[in-house]
């Protein structure tokens, strides 16, 4: 099915979305054997395809938790399910029954779950609704939202929620929702996608439309800008963090940049607008434009790629690969999907 969600990996089980096309107007929830790919369900509803400027499709990923999948449409259809059978626990419609306005490209964000709340960033800044009955937590006003997903962290042993709103990067406490700082970042269309990337008291932001990217220092309530610069301009996946430095696409350029005080280390420009994740050991596992997967060691003075191969039809594919017990999952925008062993 035509889309950009991710892959989710959980107790030998594959989880991804889909959406049917032009014609049949559904999205579907699939669960695949995470060795045999073979279909173990699947969970279907109504969906516009919405290809605006883009092919359209899914866009969240599933987020699996004790025995739950949570699944997230691009016009706000919300589902528990169960994560064996696929069978609805309970359900909510943040557009339509809920009033939640939707920004431009709909809805994005992934499910983050913390402790018994499911957190969205839908709203003004944020949402959380409890995961076993999906009853309101928190929220924070129905305006539009970013379309990042929100990004746990603890900083001077207080927790919070980093994520992007429509024109300004913050951070909430995952408790009560209440804004814990906030840094005015407008962009062109209001597309803030990239999840900000915290570490220590420093939270780095990015977005694409010739944007740009910052380090933000924060202190208690307050925000300082430490530097900013158009190194990275990153408009739909955020980057990795590694020993300092940060691996990522600055829109068709793949680029290391230090990120203490943004210099560029070094770019290429094979890959396209692709998207990456990192391995425990540095490893970059990056699927380029053309569906072309490629590994590189997280190396600041060179790139320095391992292999590479064509895995899927050359087709776009926006979407990061996962790494999971020996095993690359991969899919593009079409609806091809791969499993890779690369165990030994």
């Amino acid at each position: 099915g035509i889309g950009f969600s991710s892959i989710t990996v959980a107790d030998g089980r594959v989880y991804t979305t889909g959406n049917t096309g032009k014609k049949g107007k559904t999205d579907i929830v699939f669960c695949f054997d995470a060795k045999t790919g073979q279909d173990v369900w699947t969970h279907a509803y109504p969906c516009a395809l919405e290809p605006k400027y883009y092919e359209g499709g899914t866009l969240a990923t599933p987020t699996v938790d004790a025995g739950k999948v949570y699944s997230l449409s691009k016009m706000g259809d919300l589902f528990c399910l169960d994560a064996a059978k696929g069978t609805v626990i309970w359900q909510k419609q943040l557009n339509k029954a809920m009033g939640y306005e939707l920004p431009t490209w709909h809805f994005s964000s992934s499910p983050l779950i913390v402790d018994d709340m499911l957190i969205l960033n839908i709203g003004d800044a944020g949402l959380a609704l409890n995961k076993n009955t999906g009853a309101v937590v928190w929220a924070n006003g129905k305006g539009k939202c970013g379309y990042s997903t929100p990004t746990p962290y603890t900083m001077n042993g207080k927790a919070g929620l980093a994520l992007f709103g429509m024109n300004s990067a913050m951070a909430v406490s995952p408790t009560d929702g209440k804004k814990l700082w906030q840094f005015e970042w407008i962009t062109k269309h209001d597309v803030n996608a990239a999840d900000p990337i915290v570490s220590g008291n420093k939270v780095f932001i990015s977005s694409g439309y010739g944007r740009g990217c910052a380090l933000l220092e924060i202190n208690g309530s307050a925000v300082d800008k430490v530097w900013e610069n158009k190194a990275v301009r990153a408009q739909m996946n955020c980057l990795v963090l590694r020993d300092g430095y940060l691996y990522g696409f600055d829109d068709k350029i793949l680029k290391c940049i230090k990120m203490e005080n943004g210099a560029e280390q070094w770019q290429d420009k094979s890959m396209g607008k692709g998207a990456l994740m990192m391995s425990a050991d540095g490893r970059l596992i990056i699927m380029s434009d053309k569906s072309e997967l490629v590994i590189a060691q997280a190396n600041p003075d060179k790139l320095e790629v391992l292999a590479r191969s064509q895995v899927l039809p050359k087709a776009k594919c926006w979407t990061t690969p996962v790494l999971a017990n020996g095993r690359i999952y991969a899919r593009n925008t079409p609806g091809d999907f791969v499993c890779i062993d690369v165990s030994q």
